[in-house]
């Protein structure tokens, strides 16, 4: 239901703006897109009253205090919900991959409630992808056809919903997260966590392994990573820190860590901490290794050298992006091939860490133009922009002036390998 929030609010004045997507604490990436959006929003209406959409509407209200309203939209009656979209001035759809078999109708049901009510609809930066179920391509089909503009993060998802049979224009920018600043992660904070201070650190990321690792089970493919990790940490002299971006990435990690021969040297981050905290924590390491998108993202805004290990589309399509290595697949016998591209990335990123930083500031301004691309929308719907609305947006962007340096660069020269 919808409740006050738990910080006082003004009166605002402005347009009613709707945020719908998976938000609610499910996922580091997802809140880490809601900031960002939340942030954009307020930066291009400083009066607007904004309604986020929950799937846990406590953890948003607790965690997104930005939000003037949140509203529950699983678990509750149709009406509640219609009632709060009839509100609205404009319905923002995402950030982040909604549109996949099993949610896509879902989330769109609500967007063709607001249509029907007469209220203007934004697709912000989604991902879409796998989409096979008949009813969720038509569901893409028709809803995305009446909707004011469309803006995907990634070219794959603009490639499934040209094959699903969307005929309008979508425009590609990038993911809003690289738009988010990071929190302090305090050395008192390492501490707590068990990770050293003193030693170089490895970031990991693990997830189930879906198609990453079709061919392999799921403890073949644990003692796979657990090879990675043990590699790190004998090639860097380096301690290992699983981050999990979700809740179930824990038991993997747990997994990992039982395969590793050097189990001393790996950690779990178990604390509860904001995204900006943990793209803080990324500050402190010297390597990352991950399937989750947004901490390979968060890892691309440390100035980090990152190996994605292969997951999805989504994936694949951002290590293009930032000409980091894009592996195909995760194969027992294909250990070597992988620990050797982890040796090369390593050994090259000296040489390679001026050109990253210059593409990380070229996908944030592309993040960017999915917040003026809304403004545009705004400014039809309430009929002009606020004075240095954009200007403050893109105060919130790291890595924008190109005089920067990179926040990271690796606390020592690579050695040779001495395994």
């Amino acid at each position: 239901m919808t409740t006050a929030p738990s910080h006082p609010q003004p009166a605002r004045s402005g347009p009613r703006i709707g945020v719908l997507g998976s938000y609610g604490g499910f996922n580091i990436g997802d809140e880490s897109i809601l900031t960002c959006v939340l942030r954009c929003l307020r930066a291009q209406r400083p009066e607007a009253r904004l309604v986020v959409f929950s799937r846990n509407a406590e953890h948003t209200r607790v965690h997104h205090p930005g939000a003037d309203e949140v509203v529950d939209w699983e678990g509750v009656s149709r009406n509640h919900v219609l009632d709060a979209l009839a509100s609205l001035d404009v319905l923002v759809l995402g950030g982040g991959g909604l549109l996949f078999d099993g949610e896509a109708r879902r989330y769109l049901r609500l967007v063709r409630a607001a249509q029907e009510r007469g209220i203007r609809t934004f697709a912000y930066a989604i991902g879409a992808g796998p989409l096979r179920e008949a009813d969720d391509r038509e569901a893409v089909r028709n809803v995305l056809a009446d909707m004011d503009d469309v803006v995907v993060r990634d070219e794959e998802s603009k490639l499934v919903l040209e094959e699903v049979g969307v005929e309008r224009d979508v425009v590609v920018t990038a993911d809003p997260a690289l738009l988010l600043e990071p929190e302090p992660f305090t050395e008192e904070m390492m501490r707590h966590e068990g990770v050293p201070t003193d030693s170089r650190l490895v970031g990991m990321s693990v997830r189930e392994p879906g198609r990453a690792a079709e061919k392999l089970d799921e403890g073949d493919y644990h003692a796979l990573l657990a090879d990675v990790a043990d590699f790190l940490v004998r090639r860097l002299d380096a301690h290992v820190v699983f981050l999990p971006m979700e809740r179930h990435d824990v038991r993997h990690a747990h997994a990992v860590l039982s395969h590793m021969t050097a189990p001393d040297k790996g950690r779990i981050l178990h604390g509860s901490y904001s995204p900006g905290q943990v793209l803080g924590f990324m500050r402190h390491l010297d390597l990352a290794v991950g399937m989750r998108l947004h901490f390979v993202i968060f890892a691309a805004l440390s100035g980090l050298p990152v190996l994605p290990l292969p997951y999805s589309g989504k994936v694949f399509d951002f290590a293009r992006r930032m000409g980091a290595p894009a592996l195909v697949g995760v194969a027992r016998e294909q250990a070597g091939l992988l620990l050797a591209e982890v040796d090369r990335l390593w050994d090259e990123y000296p040489e390679r860490r001026e050109e990253l930083h210059s593409r990380v500031r070229e996908l944030s301004t592309q993040a960017l133009e999915t917040c003026a691309r809304c403004g545009v929308l705004l400014d039809e719907v309430d009929g002009g922009m606020v004075d240095g609305g954009m200007e403050a947006a893109i105060g919130t962007a790291p890595f924008l002036d190109p005089r920067a340096e990179p926040p990271h660069p690796p606390t020592a020269e690579p050695r040779p390998l001495g395994v």
